[in-house]
């Protein structure tokens, strides 16, 4: 039965399997430097590039190996270590901030933080687009804006801060109605 499904023998299956795995940490690290707001919203250039990337390491994990067996367990790899991952960043915090990110502060206090929009790759256009999408018509009436870990920008209005907050924001807040 061995020699039907897998002719080569076992050691190629660990062989793709090893192979798998060293494609999934490239790919990973991959998606990972490309930046929060390039995986949180996907262009159709992206899907392009996805696509193209999934056909051409697709023989880097399965080497000369056609067979059924073969792809089963390349599949299998890659669904056991995107577990695994998954697993390992839910348990420990400093695993998943390499992994995932951290969220990235844009505004504070009514103010464009340019040097973090230009890290993150976000144009004032991409974030005055977010903010219209909030309700929100100025960069000056926003509290906090933050790029989050899946690309999203999630925007603080002054009204939505509690006013027994005890952050500078809420202070400032409560100045603002006394003027």
């Amino acid at each position: 039965m061995n020699g039907v499904l897998f002719p080569a023998g076992w050691h190629i299956g660990l062989q793709i399997a090893l192979r798998t795995s060293v494609i999934y940490l490239v790919v990973l690290v991959g998606v990972r430097l490309s930046g929060k707001r390039e995986v949180g919203q996907m262009t159709p250039f992206d899907l392009t590039l996805l696509l193209l990337i999934s056909n051409a390491v697709q023989n880097a994990m399965t080497g000369p190996d056609t067979s059924l067996l073969g792809g089963v367990i390349a599949a299998s790899t890659l669904l056991i270590l995107n577990y695994l991952v998954g697993v390992f960043s839910g348990v420990n915090r400093g695993f998943r901030r390499v992994v995932e990110g951290e969220p990235s502060l844009l505004v504070h206090d009514g103010k464009a933080i340019l040097p973090h929009m230009v890290k993150e790759h976000v144009s004032m256009d991409e974030l005055e687009r977010a903010l219209r999408e909030h309700g929100i018509a100025n960069v000056h009436d926003v509290a906090l804006a933050v790029l989050e870990v899946d690309g999203s920008i999630s925007c603080m209005k002054y009204d939505e801060i509690k006013p027994d907050a005890s952050t500078h924001l809420a202070r400032r807040r409560f100045i603002q109605k006394k003027q």
